[in-house]
């Protein structure tokens, strides 16, 4: 099974939902992953000042900051590629870099 690998900007708190403005791709996104890893998909997801040890010692994500800083993030990963940068993919993204079928999505 494949690995995603999400890493967010920095944010307040894991999830990124608290505060008085909440941007609704945050909610978005942590409900899709939960949904992922429900299908059996290994799901991991690193804030940059909650996580910065995992922002350092992932090689693609620090060379990609250094050279771009955090304009790049949110980084996606699959099995430790970067499959999106920028912006959260929607759950059919999601289930393509997954690779799981599309019948996945009605389940």
């Amino acid at each position: 099974m494949v690995k995603i690998q999400v890493f967010d900007p920095a944010m307040c708190c894991t999830t990124g939902v608290c505060g008085p403005t909440v941007d609704p791709a945050l909610p978005r996104i942590a409900a899709d992953l939960d949904w992922l890893a429900q299908q059996g998909v290994e799901v991991e997801r690193y804030n940059l000042s909650q996580d910065p040890a995992a922002f350092i010692g992932t090689a693609v994500v620090r060379r990609t900051l250094q050279a771009e800083g955090s304009a790049c993030l949110p980084l996606v990963l699959r099995d430790g590629e970067i499959v999106r940068r920028g912006s959260y993919p929607e759950r059919p993204e999601l289930v393509a870099m997954a690779g799981l079928s599309g019948a996945a999505l009605r389940s």
